[in-house]
Order: structure tokens, then sequence, then C-alpha cells
């Protein structure tokens, strides 16, 4: 329970935890899918599957829900989409597929796609169905740098093209950003890991964990010790506030913070404070805000510096965080940050359309303003970032790239299309195409 301080842990009881992280989003069951899939009008040249960055073709597979053919639903989807199971838990389907529906030009409601997704990926899991198989060896061998979306999209499709991969992970667990730093409600009981063991179970993929790029393994060296190689490395740096105070205790980083909390065993130890003020407008400043509440905080702030429109966060998220008990200050940015004994007391806000300066009692500030990276040798970058053509290649000779350290949009289904148009682009050079 708790204890009355600026930050504590055990804020709720042991149930509201269980209550507060568990499925935001129920499955449908198996007549609920039907019933959705009949809603579906199976449109010639549909506007959904453009509006989907790995092309699954969602007409198709929402038909073979609706004839109980949920095995060849899911392969149409894992076929494009080798992470379709999360990508139906995490995608903003609300602003890609569902908002392409034409049931929105006659009806209030999309057809529910994602949900559907969901229900022919999580059936073809629970079989325990392995339905991808290795074509020959071809003798050539591939280095992936990075176990997220995008490393392990491309090493599942180079290993079933027939090449011999190497993942290589700076963390104790691969999935990158799907295991680490995506909301917990979003993916609870393990799913990110139950996705990472049936990807791997195709065969031909190796793991090696803990393995940083620039202290264990090099790209020069892996260039010399492999045909390929394939960086998704993500941003591992998050951004600077570079404003007065950002050193006070107190002040965290939202993504170290989701980590903590994605690995906790014991979410009653995890410490929150009481008033939290959260700085940025994507996904993440969302994530962090929410979490932050269902972990017992009474007061919680997200301040952006634009409105709500340019926001990266969607919608539908935005409207999540009001009702979840989040305030959302838009037209505002931190400009210090004041402290008492070395911790973090308020933020000093300034109005971005007036000037006029206010103040915010906070015990705990979250930075979630974006992730950076910094140089790679010889590699070209690009807005920050490493600089790529439509296939993936980098200006270095048998290194292709993608996912976010990439540009582009930060979700995971394009970290996966990302990874699927390399790993063909890999093929054809391997093989001298």
């Amino acid at each position: 329970m708790d204890d009355g301080t600026a930050i504590a842990a055990g804020r709720l009881e042991a149930a509201d935890y269980r209550n507060n992280f568990d499925e935001v989003k129920p499955p449908l069951d198996r007549h609920q899918a039907i019933v959705e899939s009949s809603r579906c009008l199976f449109c010639y040249d549909a506007p959904c599957v453009e509006a989907c960055p790995t092309g699954i073709d969602i007409p198709n597979f929402i038909r073979k829900i609706g004839t109980g053919n949920l095995k060849g639903s899911a392969l149409d989807i894992l076929n494009a989409n080798i992470m379709g199971g999360m990508c139906a838990r995490v995608c903003p389907t609300e602003v890609l597929c569902e908002q392409a529906c034409v049931r929105n030009e006659g009806e209030s409601e999309p057809v529910k796609i994602g949900l559907l997704q969901r229900h022919a990926t999580d059936w073809l899991l629970e079989q325990g169905i392995q339905p991808f198989e290795r074509a020959a060896p071809s003798g050539k061998t591939v280095a992936v740098v990075g176990g997220g979306p995008a490393g392990l999209s491309c090493a599942h499709r180079l290993a079933m093209l027939g090449h011999a991969v190497t993942v290589f992970e700076a963390r104790p667990k691969l999935a990158g950003l799907n295991e680490y730093g995506i909301a917990a409600y979003k993916t609870p009981h393990h799913f990110a890991q139950r996705e990472v063991d049936f990807i791997l179970g195709i065969g031909g993929i190796e793991t090696k964990l803990g393995q940083v790029l620039g202290s264990d393994i090099t790209l020069d060296g892996l260039r010399q010790d492999f045909d390929a190689v394939f960086l998704a490395i993500g941003l591992p740096d998050t951004k600077r506030l570079d404003i007065p105070g950002e050193e006070l205790s107190g002040v965290e980083d939202a993504v170290d913070y989701i980590a903590q909390l994605r690995q906790a065993d014991d979410l009653a130890r995890l410490p929150i404070g009481r008033r939290v003020v959260v700085i940025g407008g994507g996904n993440t400043a969302i994530d962090i805000a929410v979490q932050a509440k269902r972990l017992g905080a009474e007061d919680v702030t997200l301040v952006y510096r634009r409105g709500p429109q340019n926001m990266s966060a969607t919608h539908h998220e935005q409207e999540f965080a009001q009702t979840n008990g989040v305030r959302i200050k838009h037209w505002a940015k931190p400009v210090r940050l004041i402290g008492e004994g070395g911790r973090v007391t308020a933020v000093e806000l300034e109005s971005t359309q007036s000037g006029e300066r206010s103040m915010l009692a906070a015990d705990q500030v979250f930075k979630a303003i974006g992730q950076s990276m910094m140089p790679l040798g010889e590699l070209a970058m690009t807005g920050g970032k490493i600089a790529v053509d439509s296939e993936g290649r980098t200006s270095l000779a048998g290194v292709w790239a993608g996912g976010d350290c990439t540009s582009g949009i930060d979700l995971t289904v394009q970290a996966v299309q990302d990874g699927k148009l390399a790993a063909h682009a890999i093929d054809r050079q391997l093989r001298g195409n």
C-alpha cells in the first residue's frame, strides 16, 4: 500500500496490479470472429491491403476465418508478416488498414481487422504448428545484428531461403522493443517470447546474446566472417532535454523505465512517483504515462510542445491515455527542472504560443522525446539514421539495414517489412541474381 512518500513501491493492492496490467483488448471468441468476418466486403483491390506496410492479403485471410480455415488464414498473414501475432496487438490499425476499410464510408465502424488477425495467428501458435520449412542449404552465411522485429523478420526469411543465419543481440532476450519497450498491458503473458520461439522454430538461426556492436563484435569483423550483414540495431540512445536540472534524481528515461517494468517479476516492487510528469508526444510517452497511472501515481501529466494533431501518438492512443486518468498539456515545453536536496520537485514550463511561464509539481519526470544513435564508422547517415536504398542496402558493400535505425515510420509492422525486403535483396545478391 501507499506509504505517503514522493516515490514509492507498492502503492496498490496485489489484485490491482494484476488487473491493471492484464489484457486491455480481449480476443474474439470463435462466434465473434465468424460474425465479424462476415462484415468484410472482400473488395477487389482492397484499400486495406494497400494500407498495410507488409501487404497482407486481408480480404483473403478474413474469408478463410469465415469458412473455418484458421490454418490457411494464419498462413496468409504470416507469409507476409512473420510477426502478425504481435502486430495484431500493437499495430495502430486505426490509422492503417482499418482506417482504409470501406465500411467507414457507410457505417460507424470498420471491420475489426486487427482482432481477426489475432484470432487466426493465436490459433496457430496455440496448436503448436510450425508451417515453415527451410529451403536446401545455400552454403552462405549472414550475420544479423539486433534481435528485434526487423532482425528476426530478416533472419526468418533468410532461413526459409536456405541461408545460415547468426543473430547477435545486445540484451539477454530477443524481440527488441516487443520485449522491452511496449506497454505491458498490450502484450502480457510473455507473448513476445512465445513469438520468438515460433520464429526460431524454423531452424537454421543461431542466436548469440549479450553481444554489443562496437565492443563484443565489430562491423569490420562481421563483414570478414560472413557473406552478408544486416543491421537492425534500433535507436539505442535517448535524446536529452538539454535544460537545467536534467541530472536531478527522479528524472528518468521512459524507455529504460518501461524495460524495467517489462522485466519485473513483481510490479509491487517498482517505485513510482505520486506526481508524475512525462515529456513527449509519441507512443512511448503515452505508454509510460498510462503505466505510471496504473502503477498507482495519483497525478500524471503529459507535456507536449504542440497541439494534439501534431502528436505522433494516434488519436486513439491519446484518448486511451485520457480515459486512464492522464492529463495532456499541449503547447508547452520544459525550460527548467527544479529540485530540492538533489531530487526533482517541479518542472518550469513555457507556453510555445504565448511564452508565458508556469510551474508544475513533480516527484518524477520521464523523458520520452525520441531515440537517437551515434554514427557507425564509414556508414553513410541521413537525418541521424543509417542511409539505405529501397532494398535496405547501405553505403558499405555487403551490408544492409532496416527498422528504427533507418528512416521511415517507427512501427513494428514497418520493421518487419524492412527485414523481409532486405532478406530477399540479400538472397538475390548471394545467388548472383
